[in-house]
């Protein structure tokens, strides 16, 4: 099984991929949080996940940069698709 954790430095999303991780399941952990802050580190929650029986790789992203640029990629195929058919 292999699984994406978004917001798994902390919180509900450290819990599930720990808990995948006990399914034995190759977790990509991501999250923001790749120094040490409250909660912990994408890093550390990588760790927890191999510890538990599964592959932990963390992975830097954020949710809402992804958003942004799928937003802006839908408003410039928008526009372009408006002046092709005038």
């Amino acid at each position: 099984m292999i699984a994406v954790v978004t917001g798994a430095s902390r919180g509900a999303g450290k819990g599930i991929a720990i808990a995948l991780g006990e399914a034995g399941a190759t977790v990509y952990v991501t999250g923001r949080s790749v120094e040490s802050s409250v909660g912990g580190t994408i890093g550390e929650t990588a760790e927890l996940v191999s510890r538990a029986g599964g592959k932990g790789s963390p992975s830097r992203s954020s949710i809402a940069s992804m958003n942004r640029s799928r937003s802006s990629s839908r408003g410039s195929r928008a526009k372009k698709g408006s002046s092709t058919s005038s």
